[in-house]
């Protein structure tokens, strides 16, 4: 559920701003704000070991998301941040980023965490009733602080191999166990229906897009801003590192 332009690779990818530029070329279609001109380390730089059998079908799917999001996505998240004061903004946040903690549970169960699963049951047990069913998040203040899980990792924990890298529509960077966990992920959601929320969520579609819109408002990475002439390569890096340390942790 919370997959969507997979915001936390994206911030990691919005540090990179401050690389140093100089001249390289730029691959077809991807402009970049300024060029490396440490040409002699960019074997280091972009040194990338990541199975992408689809890269061409992959970039494709990756301009039309910078299209989407440059068209639509970015308009409509900058127009809610516009009309909602910062306040409304951050406990919309909270209340999303509450009923999470039933993934993080559940997987982590899955994986054996106990000691993450009591913590994750704990912060929402507290933020659904103290924090006002989420608005607030007064466990974070106590110290008890956020620690995600998804079936992804789940999968990975189990020995499941990465597969190949995808881009998917929308969502962004992926790979073959990821969307296989977000599928199955949604699938048990529905399935489940926690507290009713998903069957609510089925009947105001507007609450899908308020979730999508509140994900997409955390994230300051723009398209083809970062800075780098390869910009493809190093989300695609950054995206598949990230993901072996979640397992890993």
């Amino acid at each position: 559920m919370s997959r969507l332009l997979a915001p936390a690779l994206l911030l990691l990818l919005a540090a990179c701003q401050s690389v140093p530029a100089g001249p390289g070329a730029v691959p077809e279609g991807e402009r970049a704000i300024f060029e490396y001109e440490d040409i002699e380390q960019r074997d280091v730089l972009y040194t990338i070991d990541v199975d992408d059998p689809l890269e061409p079908l992959n970039r494709g799917i990756y301009k039309f998301n910078a299209m989407f999001d440059r068209a639509i996505f970015l308009p409509v998240t900058e127009l809610y941040e516009f009309v909602t004061p910062t306040f409304v903004q951050d406990r919309v946040s909270n209340v999303f980023s509450n009923l999470s903690e039933i993934t993080t549970f559940a997987n982590s169960v899955l994986q054996g965490k106990i000691e993450r699963a009591s913590r994750a049951l704990v912060r929402f047990l507290v933020n659904s009733t103290i924090g006002l069913a989420g608005l607030f998040d007064p466990m974070t203040s106590l110290g008890t602080r956020q620690q995600s899980e998804d079936l992804g990792q789940t999968l990975g924990t189990w020995g499941f191999p990465a597969g190949p890298y995808l881009v998917l529509p929308i969502l962004g960077p992926s790979n073959l166990r990821d969307t296989l966990g977000f599928v199955g992920e949604m699938a048990a959601y529905r399935a489940a229906d926690p507290f009713g929320v998903a069957s609510f969520e089925g009947d105001h579609p507007e609450i899908l897009a308020l979730r999508a819109v509140d994900q997409r408002h955390q994230v300051g990475l723009r398209y083809y801003q970062t800075g780098s002439p390869f910009e493809y390569d190093l989300v695609r890096l950054l995206y598949t590192r990230k993901r072996q340390l979640d397992v890993e942790k």
